[in-house]
């Protein structure tokens, strides 16, 4: 894509952030090849982006740009905070030609940009909410989400600039950070003091410091951490100073996740970014004490967050309901986005577990097979009512699958002063450049997540460490051999195996996961799931459809303590999947229950008759793309 602005800014060297023990091996040297993932990132280009994209034109999304390049006679259209969909949809493009080239995806880029810069105002304000009418409210009201456009202005630039080389979007976005810079700031020097009402803007400001070198962009991000807990939320309104914004407290006091769930886990990446910048242990205690929170009370199975349809919020502890559970799927990337941060300040492989839950059960349910439609909540049970939708007026969640998909090869592998990380697994190939200076290729070959096994190739020499993950849900049985030979160290659950030796090229590294089928019981106190379990097996969550059992009331299934399944590939079913079956009983309540809601404990009428069916279990993600019906995630058992 040629360049279309000003002269490219210079590039620090910001591959290892002062207080990250791991780098980033940039998604560019990383190839996904025949893979699980290989076909949904293929959707994701071919279909779901151009979709995208057209919709934002039918949507008024792009006329809004049009409108605040001085076309008055256009009407605003949306939601006040748009623009963001049209940021988040260029950031899924730019790293879309990161690894792949394609002429019609360079076009609409292209396109989008030349609308964006004519609508920026002199001053480097860029909001389009904000025009003619309203042009004397900007400012006036950061929960109306001008700081969160602004952010995710940011990481689009940022990704575009480092796909193409092009700074034509990286101008547009510093002008506009160096007007918030003007803005927002110490009031000793006649700026606003004001908290931002939705988080993103740190994450934005980060990635900008760390691509231009202004320093100026860092100290704005910590100003906006250090403002928060203080009421400080500009002109008052409903929720003022509240938990719902992570308002309540100062950063560095709160001790476990509140509020709005994007909000938060949103805030805590941009601390952690600073955190990987600044290295204030203040800042990582806080971190950890919501991690933890977060991870042992708050958290679903399924990796998703946010309880409440009230306010998209985290509940109290341990309310995690079912049916009526929220998960936002932007919710489960903001968490996935947190967690890679996290990890790269200590590998621990805690932070890599939540990624790959969140990534395969949180985020990924919420796109079609068919990479067309969406989902915004991601409930654990359904009565066939939840279905996925084309677009939403509040459309934050599809362009946001689409940027995760598009970056995923850039959370497969780390590097540090010791070697070489790796993080997730699909088959494919990396291309990494050691500290030293060493190249290493990395070749996997692997059919996760149905199994199990991978071979690693490693083709370069020299004395560096492979660090393999064990995922913390393969408890038992893991193998790890070098060149045929067993690995004879500690292998623990939960962390990275170090293989340090000196390698040369040809070297192969074959680990065995098992993957059997787990029955997984929560927290007593999360009093929905009693006496219920839900089914894993490797990495992926399951559940049962009504499409599977025809027929069968669903809140009639109980399975046996001693149910065995067995695992099935089929190839013809749900674009590719690993079934789970095995009996099960199906025990309606007696009949004792005939027109009645409540009885006298004791009362029980005839025994129904039970019956016993062969159950077939899904991969969550997959659920809802066939024909409506129930669904459950959490099964009755005894």
């Amino acid at each position: 894509m040629p360049d279309q602005g000003r002269s490219a800014p210079v590039v620090v060297d910001t591959t290892h952030s002062p207080y990250a023990r791991l780098r980033p091996v940039p998604l560019t040297a990383v190839t996904l090849t025949d893979t699980f993932w290989t076909p949904r990132r293929r959707t994701n280009r071919e279909v779901t982006l151009p979709a995208q994209y057209q919709l934002c034109e039918e949507t008024g999304r792009i006329d809004n740009f049009r409108r605040a390049a001085g076309n008055s006679n256009i009407l605003f259209k949306g939601r006040f905070f748009n623009d963001s969909d049209l940021y988040k949809w260029l950031e899924a493009a730019a790293w879309t030609l990161a690894t792949e080239h394609d002429p019609r995806l360079v076009e609409l880029v292209d396109k989008a940009i030349a609308e964006i810069g004519p609508a920026q105002q002199p001053d480097g304000y860029l909001d389009t909410y904000f025009m003619f009418e309203r042009a004397t409210e900007r400012w006036t009201n950061v929960d109306l989400h001008e700081l969160y456009c602004a952010g995710h202005l940011f990481q689009a630039a940022v990704a575009h600039y480092r796909a193409t080389g092009s700074s034509s979007l990286l101008d547009i976005a510093t002008r506009l950070a160096d007007h918030v810079c003007t803005m927002f700031g110490p009031e000793e020097q006649g700026k606003r003091v004001w908290a931002d009402g939705h988080p993103e803007v740190e994450m934005g400001l980060v990635e900008l410091y760390r691509t231009t070198g202004k320093r100026q962009y860092l100290d704005e991000t910590e100003f906006f951490i250090d403002v928060r807990g203080h009421g400080l939320l500009g002109e008052p309104y409903e929720r003022f100073g509240s938990d719902y914004h992570q308002d309540h407290k100062p950063f560095r006091e709160l001790e476990r996740m509140h509020g709005h769930a994007v909000r938060a886990v949103y805030l805590n990446a941009g601390a952690a970014d600073l955190f990987a910048e600044k290295g204030e242990a203040a800042i990582r205690a806080a971190l950890e004490r919501m991690w933890t929170s977060m991870t042992t009370k708050q958290m679903y199975v399924s990796g998703g967050i946010g309880a409440h349809w009230e306010g998209e919020a985290f509940g109290r502890v341990y309310e995690l309901p079912n049916e009526r559970a929220y998960t936002e799927t932007c919710a489960a990337i903001g968490s996935l986005m947190w967690a890679w941060r996290m990890l790269a300040l200590d590998g621990d492989a805690r932070y890599t577990d939540l990624m790959e839950t969140a990534l395969y059960n949180g985020a990924l349910p919420g796109l079609s097979l068919d990479g067309q439609t969406y989902f915004y909540q991601n409930p654990l049970a359904d009565d066939g009512m939840h279905r996925r939708e084309s677009w939403f007026g509040t459309a934050c969640c599809p362009p946001n699958i689409a940027r995760l998909l598009a970056s995923l090869p850039g959370y497969f592998y780390s590097t540090s002063d010791a070697g070489i990380w790796v993080h997730l697994y699909a088959e494919g190939t990396a291309q990494i450049s050691l500290p030293d200076g060493q190249r290493v290729e990395l070749v996997q070959q692997t059919r996760y997540p149905w199994d199990g096994d991978v071979t690693m190739t490693v083709n370069g020499e020299g004395t560096f460490s492979l660090f393999i993950r064990v995922p913390g849900w393969c408890e038992t049985g893991v193998q790890v051999t070098v060149n045929g030979r067993p690995f004879t160290g500690s292998i623990t659950p939960g962390t990275y195996v170090e293989l340090q030796r000196t390698w040369k090229p040809g070297d192969s590294v074959q680990i065995h996961l098992p993957m059997p089928v787990r029955r997984l019981e929560s927290h007593p106190y999360a009093i929905e799931n009693r006496d219920r379990v839900a089914l894993m097996r490797g990495p992926l969550l399951y559940c049962i459809e009504q499409a599977d059992l025809a027929g069968v009331e669903l809140r009639d299934l109980v399975l046996p303590a001693g149910a065995i399944f067995e695992a099935t590939f089929r190839s013809e079913m749900l674009g590719g999947v690993v079934v789970l079956t095995g009996d099960a009983e199906v025990v309606p309540p007696d009949a004792g229950w005939d027109n009645r809601l409540y009885r006298t404990t004791g009362s029980a009428g005839e025994a129904a008759t039970t019956r016993t069916v062969n159950l077939t279990a899904i991969p969550y993600y997959a659920w809802a793309n066939r024909e409506p019906g129930m669904m459950r995630v959490w099964l009755r058992t005894r």
